[in-house]
């Protein structure tokens, strides 16, 4: 038996140091600083119109949150930094949701 802890020590260590040991994403989200309010009346200043959806989401390595504004023919998303507040994407996604 004590063989084979001896054998095992430097593999499990080694899972430790490569992150192999956990899992890739944290089991939930992490709480964010801004609140969803305050995101959403921020979208809103940016592209007047009406939400059609609203997610708390992790996008290339971010927590931000993500509206779908629709707004007169076209269809606006706002991506604001859930930690920082930052407009981290305004882009246009036509005249329907592609999401």
């Amino acid at each position: 038996m004590m063989m084979k802890s001896k054998l095992l020590a430097p593999l499990a260590a080694a899972a430790a140091v490569l992150g192999l040991a956990q899992p890739a994403f944290a089991s939930h989200p992490p709480t964010p600083r801004i609140s969803m309010a305050h995101a959403r009346a921020q979208a809103l200043r940016l592209a007047p119109g009406r939400v059609i959806s609203a997610e708390y989401e992790n996008e290339g390595g971010i927590w931000r949150y993500s509206f779908d504004i629709q707004q007169r023919g076209n269809v606006q998303e706002i991506g604001i930094d859930a930690m920082t507040g930052r407009v981290v994407e305004n882009r246009s996604e036509g005249r329907h949701d592609r999401d």
